[in-house]
């Protein structure tokens, strides 16, 4: 018999962290937590469209999806709780900020500069980017406050705020490959 996806351990409103410690669900740590799940869920849709029209991007997406559980398990591990064995187990590195840098100045190499503030927009594939970015800064918003009590690593934060940088800069880029137009803000007429 298959095991059951649901425990019946929340039905009261509380969860656990992945050192065992239980907090009510409204915790900042869930928050965080929920947002990067939203995070990574729009970036599969972002990924799914960039991947009908044939986006080499493609791969990096999935590794962020990937890097995106690295930084749940972090954040699900308080620091203030954790032992020494869930710390070395849940640690985040500067690795992953550093290829996101690689791959933002890759991309903004083959960009025309910027020139007045871009709406999402661009097409699918390019408007589900800005999506995401979008989410990722409330995801940055969420995971801020758990580093600055030092319940986090500094890294996912620093992570989630080039993220926000790399997925703009792919929306642009998918815009740019499919050879659909920016939407640029227009101040309208008082």
């Amino acid at each position: 018999r298959a095991p059951r996806i649901y425990t019946r351990t929340g039905d009261s409103g509380f969860s656990s962290t992945f050192t065992g410690e239980r907090r009510p669900k409204g915790d900042r740590i869930f928050e965080a937590l929920g947002a990067t799940d939203e995070l990574s869920s729009a970036i599969g849709l972002a990924g799914e469209f960039s991947s009908e029209k044939g986006h080499t991007f493609v791969d990096q997406l999935h590794k962020v999806q990937c890097m995106l559980q690295d930084v749940g398990s972090n954040i699900a591990t308080p620091l203030s709780s954790a032992r020494e064995a869930h710390r070395k187990r849940t640690s985040f590195s500067e690795k992953p900020v550093l290829e996101l840098e690689q791959w933002i100045d890759s991309y903004s190499e083959q960009l025309p500069p910027l020139r007045a503030f871009i709406l999402p927009s661009g097409g699918r594939s390019s408007a589900a980017l800005h999506f995401s970015r979008a989410v990722c800064r409330r995801a940055e918003r969420c995971v801020v406050p758990l580093v600055q009590a030092g319940e986090a690593d500094p890294n996912v934060a620093k992570y989630l705020n080039r993220l926000s940088d790399y997925l703009f800069v792919l929306a642009r880029y998918a815009a740019m490959k499919e050879g659909k137009e920016e939407k640029i803000y227009i101040k309208p007429d008082p």
